[in-house]
């Protein structure tokens, strides 16, 4: 659960440019290595989860912000600025 402000900073999707011309990941414009050994290239290496953590439960969150969505919904705020975005003193939840 995002606020409107912060849906423009959700991360892209992780798949190649579908056209060669101008994609940034293809070896024809530098941006990809043939024959490239990935161990000692370490440090320009993806991690999917990231180095963030859930300020309430401590889990690890997929995409830049301070709540994970479990967190974020059962308090009724935003996952990455964690504005209040909805009222949920009447709803009936569990810590499970």
């Amino acid at each position: 659960m995002v606020c409107e402000k912060c849906e423009k900073k959700l991360a892209k999707v992780i798949v190649p440019d579908k056209w060669k011309e101008g994609a940034s990941n293809t070896h024809e414009s530098g941006g990809r290595k043939i024959n490239e050994n990935k161990l000692l290239s370490k440090k320009n290496r993806w991690t999917p989860m990231g180095n963030t953590k859930c300020m309430i439960c401590k889990q690890q969150v997929h995409q830049d912000g301070k709540y994970c969505h479990t967190c974020a919904y059962s308090k009724g705020v935003c996952a990455m600025c964690g504005k209040q975005v909805l009222d949920t003193k009447f709803y009936k939840q569990s810590n499970v």
